[in-house]
């Protein structure tokens, strides 16, 4: 089978699908189709080699077919397919189908569970929002919380050493969850959680949908300089495969007055007894945090409805 270059590629879609497309609807075209395999080199991220290779066809080609069309999220299109003024409509009408999601914001509670104990060391513990008194604006609880505390990886004679040197080693991690990001809300969302995850030592963003447009993520790697929150993106069809997409950064010291108006939410109260309880006792209670179900639990609860 002849194999194609990344550009061969993307104007084969773009001519099949005629209309604009951002370069990871392209590829995720492509991979639909089996289009993929006729491309030699993939790498890491394709969409990104692609869409470079695009950019520097239309600045150095005059007979180049690709035009760009359109930001946020930015697409490319054919020049013969172009017709002026109806395309125009068609981009601003944004007639590429938003994905339709069987499930619920709150269904990804347990991949996220899931990933923080395997991956961060962590128990969490969902925050149910009508739990709260509606004494502050609507942004102040995070959807999850989550503890690390390392009994079972010191020896106890290291961890009480620890507790009396007043060093204790937790780590207190705050969670927003959405279902997907893209520019129509990627700051509200930022927002949202650098509001409600001020006071912990780590706060994350999560989602299990990230526009890869790479506008979108120059936008949202910023984001997350600026102001210390990670990312991090969950796998719904590979829990193992979820990931840290930015880091958080971490902070030594907890903002105790936030977490002290955080208790009008009982949920929250509860967590909290739960950590000073677990410290003292150099004991996790497992079952009083979110339960951990098996990889292949979690596929089942969301497979697609």
């Amino acid at each position: 089978m002849e194999k194609w270059s990344f550009l061969q590629l993307a104007e084969n879609i773009l001519q099949e699908e005629g209309k604009p497309l951002s370069e990871y609807e392209i590829w995720e075209i492509a991979k639909s189709k089996g289009y993929d395999k006729n491309v030699s080199s993939q790498g890491k991220t394709p969409w990104r080699t692609m869409c470079a290779q695009m950019y520097v066809n239309m600045r150095d080609k005059k007979d180049s077919p690709f035009m760009k069309v359109g930001s946020r999220p930015r697409r490319f299109f054919l020049k013969k397919l172009f017709k002026g003024t109806e395309a125009k409509v068609f981009i601003e009408k944004d007639v590429i189908p938003q994905k339709k999601f069987d499930y619920l914001e709150h269904e990804l509670h347990p991949f996220l569970a899931y990933y923080a104990y395997f991956y961060l060391r962590a128990y969490t513990k969902t925050i149910l929002h009508l739990k709260s008194k509606k004494e502050f604006g609507e942004w102040v609880h995070p959807d999850m919380v989550g503890f690390y505390f390392p009994v079972g990886e010191w020896g106890d004679e290291v961890v009480a050493l620890n507790a009396e040197i007043g060093n204790i080693s937790i780590k207190l991690f705050s969670f927003e969850i959405k279902r997907e990001l893209n520019f129509s809300n990627l700051r509200e969302s930022f927002f949202q959680s650098v509001s409600n995850s001020s006071w912990a030592n780590e706060g994350y963003l999560v989602a299990s949908q990230i526009a890869q447009d790479e506008d979108f993520q120059n936008e949202l790697r910023r984001l997350s300089n600026s102001f210390g929150i990670g990312v991090i993106q969950l796998n719904i069809d590979d829990p193992d495969s979820s990931e840290v997409v930015f880091p958080a950064r971490s902070k030594e010291n907890l903002d105790w007055e936030t977490i002290n108006k955080l208790t009008i939410n009982a949920d929250f109260k509860e967590f909290l007894k739960r950590v000073k309880n677990d410290i003292s006792s150099k004991e996790i209670r497992k079952e009083k945090y979110d339960k951990i179900f098996t990889k292949e639990e979690l596929l089942k609860q969301i497979k697609k409805k």
